[in-house]
């Protein structure tokens, strides 16, 4: 058995099997990129394995302490409350189990290395300069406004001193503006190019979406290029981002974005001055995400179809 203890890989989960099994080769190719111990694959939600299956083959495997790594772009509910849900679960059913939980992935400088090249192949691929092409900066969208404003934060980093015309940003879906719009404000600056990015982790239901937006904008507007780079995948800067994320786990220094986190402000209105974000709360599900009967929105019900449904319910903490 390996002295290190295994990397739990905690995917958020979809329905798409494609997606899924995304995923799953990642896992496999991180592993492969680094095996100095074994990385164990499991998802929140949606499909198996589950959170406490994944737990459990580790166990399973002789290990009693784990180092357990969220792949998620920012610091929304799902890191913050319903990933600790599901560890405190883990604990009270293996009492002597130790668990190393490690952060989101947030706004780092590693993204700015994986945008900026694939950048410079998109410039290669096309005649139109810098000065004429607006980069379209596309989030997943959350229910958590620390976690949007982070896509906005990151975006402008990436657009800081590219020599790019101008930047926009939008969301696949929850949170505004949406991928259409974000199409309309980038056409406002009168580009000869847009560049969108996907700033997704895998291929997927989502990715899909994006890419049927982009092509029915191209064919609405054919004057204006558009170019889409591929989702971020199993490139060698993010298997160094999750070294990165690991090595803070094991080391105890994670830190979290607790000044602008809606579940502090919720407990700061109580009269409490602290929260800690390994939650204790009762354990619930996640249909919040995936209601039924919503309108949908390329095929998947829209939480908030409206702009305004989205403002009234941004700050409140389910």
């Amino acid at each position: 058995m390996s002295q290190s203890p295994p990397l739990l890989l905690l995917g958020h989960g979809t329905r798409d099997a494609s997606g899924r099994q995304a995923f799953l080769d990642f896992a496999h190719e991180f592993q492969r990129y680094d095996a100095s111990r074994p990385v164990v694959p499991c998802f929140l939600e949606l499909t198996d394995p589950l959170v406490q299956a994944g737990i459990d083959r580790c166990v399973e495997m002789g290990y009693q302490d784990l180092t357990v790594l969220p792949v998620l772009l920012f610091a929304a509910r799902h890191s913050k409350f319903d990933v600790t849900n599901e560890l405190d679960r883990a604990v009270q059913r293996h009492p002597h189990l130790t668990l190393h939980y490690g952060r989101h992935f947030g706004v780092s400088l590693r993204w700015l290395d994986l945008w900026n090249q694939r950048l410079t192949q998109a410039d290669h691929q096309s005649p139109v300069p810098r000065d004429k092409t607006v980069l379209l900066f596309v989030g997943r969208g959350a229910s958590d406004p620390d976690a949007n404003g982070d896509v906005y934060k990151l975006a402008r980093m990436v657009w800081e001193g590219s020599g790019y015309q101008d930047l926009d940003v939008c969301f696949t879906g929850i949170t505004h503006p949406r991928l259409e719009r974000g199409f309309e404000r980038a056409r406002a600056w009168q580009p000869d190019r847009i560049i969108v990015i996907p700033h997704l982790l895998f291929d997927g239901v989502l990715a899909k979406r994006i890419q049927t937006v982009v092509q029915q904008q191209q064919a609405d507007h054919p004057q204006v290029e558009v170019q889409t780079l591929p989702v971020i995948g199993a490139d060698p800067i993010l298997f160094e981002l999750i070294r990165d994320r690991e090595r803070e786990a094991q080391s105890d220094q994670l830190a979290m974005t607790c000044y602008t986190c809606k579940f502090r402000q919720a407990i700061a209105a109580q009269g409490h001055g602290h929260h800690h974000h390994d939650h204790s709360h009762d354990h619930h599900g996640h249909d919040h995400d995936h209601p039924e009967g919503q309108a949908l929105y390329h095929g998947i019900p829209d939480l908030y179809p409206k702009s305004e449904d989205y403002h009234q319910r941004a700050w409140q903490v389910p």
